[in-house]
């Protein structure tokens, strides 16, 4: 059966296919580029004007919006941006709301017009909203109800327009309806947009707590998502029959469908789930909310064929009592990222689905636009503790402190190139020269190279917790507990969790005579950070935290006397 890699690989990056590779400069570096890429996000977007207008292109609950009304979408609100508003080309358009389906149109409206869409994480709190829009320095923020009762009264203030979906009654100041200001029918306003023009913006904590807005431009965007889709077709092509099926007697193939489990705001369900949609014409279903039971309901009664989430919704998807119930047989791909998988969880997986669906893991960071090393079919089973292998756009590296590459097998820090990379961060030189160093993004996780060119990863060095598929910046959560009086000392930091990967924890020495309340600490931290930042265990301690010559608290100590049950 089937080709190597490399032999797939070959074939379709070759002079004249689908993904010919060749070599070109990229924001002044040397890089492999897709030659057949579209140009730019409004080239994407219009590719459904050329696709049947009452197909239909999403799903949302029981919403069915068709390929016509998706464009009317897309189409009203650029217009209501330029007409009303007065956005120009560069200007920041930001996104908070919900999984709706206004959420894609608005993104496609902004980049349609050459403005950035910023992606706002919608489990935020108000000021955490508020230093996003005021660190993109917004135009216009595209809201819904929600999200407007915690940072409407800001706006006016702010200067900035908002933009409201799916409210009732009266809005702060400044504040409109959507549907009180678009025109119907209005076409998409002209606008001359090139492929190294700034994109799009989202947000990554960075190890100071801040967030840093990744900047991506049309051309990383689009070389992101042409990457899964060549790998993609790799892996199809690498596993194909040797004899094709007989027509006559073969099943009616599934139209693909995919079902969108994550946020929009991530990079994971902004490209390669949404955007990789728009680009193939597949239906995209869409759930207000994870829900195991309603994911199992909408793959039986949409044919889902993709399903790309976190590891732990695989495993709540298997695990679910009523997972027997539901015809899951349409599914040809399980997984996602943001996590690593348990080995026996990819075996469960093989071994679930009726349509035979294949496991699959990437590894992909919000710097890279989601793509990286995949890993999928009988090369998962075979490493299941691997992240997979690049198609040859993209190159990886491991380094040593001094930046010397290390041969395979050694341990070092991963190194990512390619055009897929953001531009830098916003408004953050020295960040993204400590992170991008000679086109080369540093990713702070430790790993090492097979001679296969699978990659391994096996520790990180920031500081982070990696919750449920979240980044979480530990320097960020003691940050906003300190800010607490009763806190002396904390040291925040991830134990393992069987469902999340990780969970969020603090070891806490309090105040002098002060006895710490913990319900009354969590709700002062939620008015303050998102609730999966907010630790779910705390231990009290009334001597000083341990820590080292230097001064620093030892959290790996603490964690491994913890995880002993000697702390």
């Amino acid at each position: 059966m089937g080709m190597t890699f490399d032999e797939a690989v070959a074939v379709l990056t070759g002079p004249g296919m689908p993904f010919e590779i060749a070599e070109a400069e990229v924001l002044g570096r040397p890089s492999r580029i897709f030659t057949k890429l579209p140009p730019t996000l409004r080239d994407l977007f219009d590719m459904i004007r050329e696709r049947p207008a009452d197909a239909v292109s999403i799903v949302y609950e029981d919403e069915r919006w068709t390929n016509a009304e998706v464009l009317a979408s897309i189409d009203e609100i650029a217009h209501v941006l330029v007409e009303r508003y007065g956005v120009k080309k560069g200007d920041r358009v930001a996104i908070d709301m919900r999984n709706f389906p206004e959420w894609i149109t608005s993104f496609g409206a902004a980049t349609s017009i050459g403005a950035i869409a910023v992606s706002v994480n919608a489990w935020w709190t108000g000021p955490e909203i508020e230093f996003g829009l005021v660190d993109a320095d917004a135009k216009v923020l595209i809201t819904d109800r929600e999200r407007v009762d915690r940072i409407g009264d800001r706006l006016a203030a702010l200067k900035i327009h908002g933009l409201v979906v799916r409210a009732e009654g009266d809005l702060p100041a400044g504040c409109d309806h959507l549907s009180d200001v678009v025109t119907p029918g209005a076409s998409m306003p002209a606008a001359d947009v090139a492929p190294d023009d700034d994109a799009t913006i989202l947000f990554t904590s960075g190890t100071t707590g801040v967030p840093k807005g990744a900047v991506s431009t049309n051309r990383a965007v689009l070389s992101g998502l042409f990457s899964f889709a060549c790998r993609t077709t790799v892996e199809a092509i690498r596993w194909a029959p040797d004899t094709p099926p007989d027509p006559a007697t073969a099943p009616t193939p599934i139209p693909p469908c995919f079902i969108l489990t994550v946020p929009l705001f991530h990079v994971t369900g902004c490209v390669p789930v949404m955007l990789g949609s728009v680009a193939t014409g597949a239906k995209l279903v869409m759930m207000h909310k994870w829900d195991p039971l309603r994911a199992l309901q909408l793959i039986d009664r949409e044919k889902v064929t993709n399903f790309v989430g976190v590891p732990t919704m695989s495993q709540d998807l298997i695990s679910h009592p009523d997972f027997s119930k539901y015809d899951t047989s349409s599914l040809k791909n399980v997984g996602g990222g943001g996590a690593p998988m348990a080995p026996e969880l990819v075996r469960k997986i093989e071994g679930s689905f009726a349509g035979k669906a294949s496991p699959q893991l990437g590894y992909g960071l919000t710097e890279t636009n989601g793509y990286g090393p995949g890993n999928t079919g009988p090369d998962y089973i075979a490493k299941p503790s691997s992240t997979g292998r690049v198609v040859p756009i993209m190159q990886v590296k491991i380094v040593d402190p001094n930046d010397s590459e290390q041969p395979n097998g050694e341990v070092g820090e991963v190194c990512l190139a390619g055009p897929m990379l953001i531009r830098g961060y916003w408004n953050r030189p020295e960040a993204t020269a400590e992170t991008i160093r000679n086109g080369w993004l540093h990713t702070g996780d430790l790993g090492y190279l097979d001679d296969e060119g699978f990659l391994y990863v096996v520790d990180r060095i920031k500081d982070m917790v990696l919750r449920g598929g979240e980044n979480v910046y530990c320097s960020e959560v003691e940050a906003a507990i300190f800010e607490h009086d009763g806190v002396h000392e904390v040291a925040v930091f991830g134990l393992p969790h069987e469902r999340l990967g990780e969970e969020v924890v603090a070891a806490v020495h309090p105040t002098t005579g002060t006895t710490l309340d913990l319900d009354e600490l969590t709700a002062f931290l939620a008015e303050r950070i998102a609730p999966f930042k907010i630790p779910s265990k705390w231990f009290i301690r009334e001597e000083p935290l341990p820590r080292g010559a230097t001064g620093k608290i030892l959290k790996r100590e603490i964690r491994d006397r913890i995880l002993d049950g000697k702390f």
